[in-house]
């Protein structure tokens, strides 16, 4: 028999709440009894399955809960006792290369991960004071991206577009890019089918960056509850890691989903619907999640949590109630076009309607010199291109300008999976930007490119982060071999 220590034992009358459930149905307890709960309290279910629920409205005589397990047994008339506890999940780097559902049970067919360490899945926001500016560059491998719509780490950057334009190929090329940096990341799939599923961890398998990754999945079928808690779930993960001086990378595929799951929990807990059926707390359900992503001061350690966000659009309109509450809350917006994508212009990323308000700080100045120019030289052939297509006569400067742009078009056209340094980056935007490609045929784009990389990969300059000198020597480099 265990032993008992007899002498730190305290008589005294002890009380608990036992409810019971008065109804139950799509993911969705009612209980009565349980005077004393409070919101987003936990409740254990006494059935076979031993189910946990988190407590979402209270009533006068009865509580709604959303139910944690797809697996239950509950019944009305189970009987509910009150848990004193948050919800929360474990964390630690026995996640990395492990594929686990909101609750960090494993979907992988592994063993379940010995963790000691456990994170509520919903905090506050860190403080103006624990913050830093974004200063330090988070490279993805996406030429259109690093040059022109640089991410800085902390940053939170809305991927916005409609389905099937690539949005969710930028977020994996963004991942798998991390492998050289140390970053580790966090890929969050809220309501997506089992076969879009398969196919981002089959990426990740393919290219080998499951083992700096944790994939977080409630899938399309999963219940409305578990796919409420998935990005808050994901986001514990990696807060962890940055409360611990790390850089991570969260991946929120998609927010769309999200808000649909809200939307139905609410519906059925009777709560009462605002615009287009969503609950009035919508706006602050994205905030609280996406102000967590930042980068703390020194004293906190420097670490850093970068989030990209995703939103689907409906026929590229983004005036659209999520959208536009989520554009309002990021530091920036990637646009992807529908018609760029069907023009075979990839990634279609319609760069008049895209923005990064905070990403060119973190840029070197070596890299924000050269893609300023590049970036308004490209601006200026998209309003050109419109005026030619009206078949007006062009001034021999304005035919040269929609050539040069054309070109530059043709050059940040990239292939998935297909990851550029930033020394090739800055390579050819310097032989752009100096006219050095001038005349280069479309045909000879690829050849030219691949040229350039090889050479700037190997002319001694280092491959991650620009330093002083970087253009200067690219110059040298370049006049010698154009």
């Amino acid at each position: 028999m265990p032993k008992v220590d007899l002498q730190s034992y305290r008589f005294g009358a002890r009380v608990s709440e036992r409810g019971e459930v008065l109804g139950i149905g799509d993911g969705i307890a009612w209980i009565s009894g349980l005077p004393s709960a409070a919101l987003n309290q936990l409740v254990a279910f006494d059935d076979d399955c031993n189910t946990r629920g988190m407590l979402f409205t209270l009533g006068d005589g009865d509580v709604g809960a959303i139910v944690l397990d797809p697996d239950s047994r509950i019944r009305s008339g189970t009987r509910v006792r009150l848990d004193e506890s948050t919800l929360s999940v474990p964390v630690g780097d026995e996640l990395l290369g492990r594929v686990v559902d909101p609750l960090c049970r494993p979907l992988d067919g592994g063993t379940v991960p010995r963790l000691s360490s456990m994170r509520e899945i919903d905090v506050r926001a860190p403080s103006i004071a624990e913050r830093d500016f974004v200063h330090e560059p988070l490279y993805t491998g996406t030429t259109i991206v690093d040059t022109m719509l640089p991410i800085g780490r902390g940053q939170r950057q809305l991927l916005i577009g409609d389905r099937g334009t690539g949005k969710t190929s930028l977020a994996l090329d963004a991942v798998v890019n991390q492998a050289e940096s140390g970053m580790r990341c966090v890929y969050v799939l809220i309501g997506r089918r089992r076969s879009d599923v398969l196919s981002v961890i089959a990426t990740l398998r393919e290219t080998h960056s499951l083992a700096h990754c944790v994939v977080v999945v409630a899938e399309a079928n999963a219940p409305p509850g578990l796919q409420y808690i998935a990005p808050y779930a994901g986001c514990a993960i990696a807060e962890h890691w940055m409360r611990s001086g790390g850089h991570t990378l969260v991946v929120y595929d998609d927010l769309t989903r999200h808000a649909q799951a809200y939307r139905t929990l609410s519906l059925l807990l009777r709560r009462p619907p605002g615009r287009e059926a969503y609950p009035g707390d919508i706006f602050f359900l994205h905030s609280r999640l996406l102000e967590r992503a930042t980068v703390l001061a020194p004293s906190l350690g420097g670490g850093s949590m970068t989030a990209l966000p995703m939103v689907e659009t409906e026929e590229g309109e983004i005036a659209d109630y999520i959208p536009t509450n989520l554009i309002s809350i990021t530091d920036g917006q990637t646009f992807f076009s529908s018609d760029l994508f069907a023009a075979g212009s990839l990634p279609a990323i319609d760069v008049t309607k895209s923005v990064s308000r905070v990403g060119g700080r973190a840029q070197a100045d070596s890299v924000r010199t050269e893609a300023g120019r590049m970036r308004l030289e490209y601006l200026q052939f998209v309003e050109l291109e419109r005026f030619a297509r009206l078949g007006t006569r062009l001034e021999p400067s304005t035919a040269a300008k929609i050539a040069r742009g054309r070109l530059l078009r043709a050059i940040l056209r990239q292939p998935r999976l297909a990851p550029h340094t930033i020394v090739y980056e800055l390579a050819w935007m310097i032989a752009f930007n100096d006219g050095l490609l001038d005349n280069t045929d479309l045909g000879d784009v690829s050849e030219l490119l691949a040229r350039i990389e090889r050479g700037a990969n190997t002319a001694g300059l280092g491959l991650v982060t620009p330093r002083d000198g970087w253009s200067t020597a690219l110059r040298g480099w370049l006049a010698k071999t154009a």
